[in-house]
């Protein structure tokens, strides 16, 4: 009998090579990180649901995981991750007789020239110790990362803080120009001098760049007016359940949304309702839960919100009594699907990223929007998820009786100065004509 001489393997090899492969990237998924050297990107493989990111720095490949399944926000941890993996390799380099140095905390190295990306970083972390210490709110601490991610860094992250001169922020302006409004701008502008004031703070630059002169020009919000509110409304109501018309693998790709959230949910409708009825911000969708609403029922019903502060505002907002039904209907039907705790969220709660779920439901009001031909106002005002918010505040100086601004700004957390720039901006003559044509009644003689 004639014994064939086959290789040996061992029982447990293919479970080995298995486990290697799974932690392999997956090539088609490797995406570089904009404004940061190519050796940065972030990837996916198959031992995990989460994006990956990988850096090779100084003869060492580091990687870490993401923690997060979205693209936008991996590329925004890969960032916040290079800096720190270079601020440790230049604090862990070895001095001249060979001996490291020991760690300190994490700070521009003197004698080197730190790029203005590990200056954002490191400013950045600034920040989020004064919202630590109570200085500053963690919605204003993301509005600054959503800015320093979206085009700051991409533009000047690899650079010198002395490259971003006058015609450089020049430059950035009229780039900007094409598609953003001057509020827009000049407010990244001031996360750009948060950067350089760092790098004068910590001697890598000498002064200041002198900055262009942006004139702010204030512009409306587009709101609706009530019959354009109902029209909105009753087509949401009309679409819902119904399956997006354009390919779902193209809303896919141009979109971000996935298959299953294609379809026109109910909370588009309650929450257009909610926000003209609540006076709450498009950011407020995000985070309201069960635990921020009461139902409060006396000689006037209404709803008391307790939301997480926004933009220094932490007290409560009272609602008028139909966002009280619309509350009603919102847990009669999460509570059919075991959705109404305390800590679960008011509008499509089955979805635990926050940021998706506000994307899907712009997703459906831009359908919504386009079918009613009301995506613009009548000056060419876009409009967008805020616009029902500018509807909220514009019909109460309409009808609202007797409402005196002041106490109008604290219950929708703003101020005077603001509903007087843009939301009153809206209000005409003619809208309030029963006011202006109405005379005092003499009082009778006893």
């Amino acid at each position: 009998m004639q014994v064939l001489d086959l290789p040996r393997t061992a029982a447990n090899d293919d479970v080995g090579a298995a486990k290697r492969e799974r932690t392999v990237p997956i090539p088609a998924t490797i995406t570089r990180v904009p404004g940061y050297p190519d050796k940065l990107c972030v990837y996916k493989m198959e031992a995990s649901k989460f994006w990956q990111v990988r850096c090779w720095i100084a003869g060492r490949t580091y990687r870490r995981s993401t923690k997060t399944q979205s693209l936008r926000q991996a590329q925004s941890f890969a960032r916040t991750v290079y800096e720190a993996w270079l601020a440790e390799n230049y604090q862990s380099t070895p001095d001249a007789a060979g001996a490291t140095p020991p760690k300190a905390p994490k700070a521009v190295h003197p004698g080197k020239v730190v790029t203005f990306g590990a200056l954002a970083t490191q400013m950045f972390a600034n920040e989020e110790a004064r919202v630590g210490r109570g200085e500053w709110t963690v919605g204003s601490l993301q509005v600054l990362r959503n800015r320093l991610d979206s085009f700051i860094l991409p533009r000047w992250a690899s650079a010198s803080p002395s490259e971003v001169s006058y015609q450089s922020l020049l430059d950035f302006i009229n780039f900007m120009s094409d598609q953003h409004s001057t509020i827009t701008i000049s407010q990244y502008l001031v996360a750009v001098r948060k950067v350089l004031r760092h790098a004068v703070a910590s001697g890598q630059l000498e002064a200041l760049p002198d900055f262009p002169k942006v004139k702010v020009i204030t512009k409306s919000r587009g709101a609706f007016t009530p019959t354009e509110y109902r029209r909105i409304i009753r087509k949401a109501r009309s679409l819902c359940g119904v399956r997006h018309p354009e390919s779902g693998a193209e809303i896919r790709i141009k979109y971000k949304v996935r298959l299953k959230e294609q379809i026109m949910p109910p909370d588009l409708g309650w929450a257009i309702g909610f926000m003209v009825h609540g006076f709450i911000r498009p950011s407020d969708l995000k985070t309201l839960k069960h635990k921020h609403v009461e139902v409060v029922r006396g000689d006037n019903t209404y709803l008391r919100l307790t939301l997480p502060e926004t933009k220094s505002h932490g007290k409560p907002i009272v609602t008028l009594y139909s966002a009280v039904r619309i509350y009603e209907q919102i847990v009669k039907n999460n509570t059919r699907r075991g959705l109404a705790k305390p800590d679960d969220y008011l509008f499509m709660p089955q979805l635990r990223d926050r940021h998706y779920m506000l994307a899907v439901l712009s997703f459906h009001l831009n359908w919504v929007l386009g079918v009613t031909e009301l995506k613009q106002g009548a000056h060419g005002q876009p409009r967008s998820m805020y616009s029902f918010r500018h509807s909220a505040i514009t019909f109460r100086l309409l009808y609202g009786q007797g409402i005196d601004l002041l106490t109008l700004a604290r219950n929708a957390r703003t101020s005077v100065d603001v509903i007087n720039t843009y939301y009153a901006s809206t209000v005409t003559g003619e809208q309030n004509i029963a006011l202006l044509q109405s005379r005092r009644t003499r009082k009778a003689k006893a």
